[in-house]
């Protein structure tokens, strides 16, 4: 199992083990809110049933008895009639609020008070979407009470998502941190490890160069074709020998024609690749960007050994590149006719680590995409890939095209 697969692997554990916690938390939080609520009905129908006896009986004990017991509601209550008309109400606003007694044949009604109707239709509104009413049988006519979640019934409702939105934040700034200080560390090691095997590199290119001068010397082979190959080779190391001792500097970054770096980059790799791999490069030779050399060739490498890589027999790899006068961009679209990349995979490949290959590394692609969007301020992507017919590798760098020039 290669380190992405082991990453991968640790991340769907910690969100499952995450999904279990707050599923635990959300069932226990709901148990609670359970039990307050059914504590609560007992309390309102208790407090209807008192309502109902203090207007129908006269005994007196018996009334203040009733009296204490309608007292310990302690959330807002309403009860109306069949009109929706008010009888009574507990816990509202008194400014508001009155109570009217019922039409006893023989009584003398007592007077009717004014209320706010948007206030109860509104305080009515909420409780009847919060619990079914309880209904009472009061002197024949129906009556239906009313009441509203307490204050700590309210709070325990919402705080499980407030208890798992506080870790959320938590585990997000503490795996934050925890990247950046893991991405520093390797970054160090990486670099040393750089810049130690650029150094490493140094005494046997200096031995190869003094071996080709003996050659050309003693066999007289100044014109020889393979002379000047071996001597293409021997700077292609030391160009390597650059890259690596440039790692964790800033490179320096200057104008060129992106088709011809491009193009001299090709000449050379294709003929150290399989003759069944045609190249073409098409594109505006007028197209200008900032570009390290050195940098730039090595995301060229990657990507081409990619595409090579992925074509199993014969196949073709095109180069093309276009831009944008509008946008100030330089397109460059690297396609080969290879397997392809399932749709799935498009960010994927760009991860450390991850590699089709069993012989491979996996940090060619995570490199290129380092070096184009951290040293050229650029991107690349997966412009598009189908299974079986091919990929295109899409780079986009920031246009420094001459207005009088050529521009797609």
């Amino acid at each position: 199992m290669n380190p992405y697969q082991q990453r991968k692997r640790w991340k769907y554990s910690l969100l499952a083990f995450a999904v279990v916690i707050a599923s635990g938390s959300l069932f226990y939080t709901g148990y609670l809110v359970r039990s307050i609520k059914k504590a609560e009905r007992t309390r309102a129908e208790i407090w209807a049933l008192s309502i109902k006896q203090i207007t129908s009986s006269d005994d007196n004990d018996f009334l203040n008895y009733v009296f204490t017991v309608r007292d310990s509601l302690t959330v807002p209550a309403v009860i109306v009639d069949d009109k929706g008309e008010f009888i009574t109400t507990k816990g509202l606003d008194p400014n508001k609020t009155y109570i009217k007694m019922p039409d006893v044949p023989g009584v003398q009604a007592k007077s009717k008070k004014t209320y706010d109707p948007e206030y109860f239709s509104a305080v009515l509104k909420t409780m009847k979407a919060q619990h079914e009413p309880i209904r009472l049988k009061v002197f024949g006519a129906n009556w239906y009470v009313y009441y509203e979640d307490s204050f700590v019934l309210t709070q325990l409702k919402v705080f499980p998502y407030i208890q798992l939105s506080v870790i959320a934040i938590f585990l997000l700034v503490a795996y934050t941190a925890f990247n950046t200080s893991r991405k520093s560390e390797q970054n160090q090691v990486w670099v040393g490890l750089a810049k130690e095997t650029a150094h490493q590199l140094g005494t046997p290119i200096s031995s190869l160069m003094a071996w080709v001068e003996l050659m050309k010397e003693k066999f007289n082979a100044e014109d020889d074709p393979l002379i000047a190959e071996m001597e293409n080779d021997i700077k292609r190391l030391e160009i390597v020998a650059d890259r690596f001792s440039k790692i964790g500097s800033k490179p320096v970054m200057e104008e060129y024609s992106v088709y011809d770096v491009i193009k001299d980059f090709v000449d050379y790799f294709k003929i150290r690749v399989s003759n069944k791999i045609n190249f073409e490069i098409h594109g505006n030779p007028y197209l200008r960007a900032g570009l390290n050399i050195p940098l730039f060739d090595w995301v060229l490498e990657n990507l081409l050994k990619n595409a090579v890589n992925a074509i199993e027999n014969t196949g073709s790899i095109k180069v093309e590149i276009s831009g944008s006068k509008t946008k100030r961009q330089v397109y460059i679209d690297i396609t080969d006719t290879g397997k392809g990349i399932p749709r799935s995979k498009f960010d994927t490949v760009f991860q450390p680590g991850y590699t089709t290959r069993k012989r491979g590394w996996g940090l060619g692609l995570s490199l290129a995409k380092r070096m184009v969007e951290n040293y050229h301020d650029g991107q690349i992507f997966v412009k598009d890939s189908e299974v079986g017919k091919g990929t295109t590798f899409r780079i986009v760098l920031k246009s420094l095209t001459h207005d009088t020039q050529t521009t797609v």
